[in-house]
């Protein structure tokens, strides 16, 4: 039984320059983290990417797809990770929210407009 993972991101790049964004990050991460306890392959189709993480056995997936406005990744993580599928999901979020954060346009906030004297 495996669990499933979700996880969306709207950035305004455009496809190149936000699949430019995530190959890079994911090349820093398989780099610095990922190939150091696990095998790992990425590979591109078109502005869809699939991800393969394997270790002890275990393997999770990810399809990455890049559109113009929002970046969408599917996890498909083994019955073992299934536990801690809530801070994985976090920091799939997290990281690449980070890859793309200098494309987001702000969001109005209410609360700053409040602040003023």
């Amino acid at each position: 039984m495996s669990n499933a993972i979700t996880v969306t991101v709207p950035h305004d790049l455009g496809v190149e320059a936000a699949k430019a964004r995530v190959s890079e990050q994911l090349a820093r991460m398989q780099r610095e983290y990922v190939d150091k306890v696990a095998h790992s392959e990425v590979t591109w189709a078109g502005d869809v990417g699939t991800v393969r993480v394997t270790a002890l056995g275990q393997t999770a997936t990810a399809q990455i797809t890049v559109l113009k406005d929002l970046l969408r990744i599917d996890v498909q993580l083994p019955w073992v990770l299934a536990a801690i599928s809530g801070k994985l999901q976090q920091l799939i979020s997290r990281n690449a929210g980070d890859a793309l954060r200098i494309g987001q346009a702000p969001k109005n906030d209410a609360s700053a407009a409040r602040k003023t004297p």
